[in-house]
């Protein structure tokens, strides 16, 4: 699996929309033609599947900051992530066909006194609460 994405959440993240790096954009679904948003699926650490959309600035701007908006805060919620925890995006290719499997992974920061200490996988079954 090559990972696309790790990013360690910030308090945008969090509350609105996930910021992607532009250069990681070539590596998720394609947009066609003039489209700035394209939905897809990603398998989480449990198995459960999440519809993410990627969306773009509408304009031919070179700098187009994708984001995350539709499905994200849902799994934020569920997930219950916080500031500083982080979140990695993988792209496995699957058989012979070419097509492609995205996957994502939590991992919970450990604060001791207030400071990032270090992160441990979630393990952890997804909350049934959406805030």
């Amino acid at each position: 699996m090559a990972t696309i994405v790790s990013k360690r959440l910030r308090k945008t993240d969090i509350e609105k929309r996930m910021t992607i790096p532009s250069k990681s954009l070539n590596c998720f679904p394609a947009l066609s033609g003039s489209e700035h948003m394209v939905d897809f699926d990603v398998r989480d650490e449990c198995g459960r599947v999440w519809k993410f959309r990627i969306y773009t600035r509408k304009s031919n701007n070179k700098y187009r900051k994708p984001v995350l908006t539709k499905g994200w805060r849902e799994f934020v919620c569920r997930k219950e992530l916080s500031i500083d925890d982080k979140v990695a995006f993988y792209m496995d290719k699957q058989q012979a066909d070419g097509s492609v499997e995205y996957r994502v992974t939590v991992q919970k920061a450990v604060k001791v006194f207030g400071a990032v200490f270090a992160h441990k996988p979630f393990t952890g079954e997804v909350s049934n609460d959406i805030v």
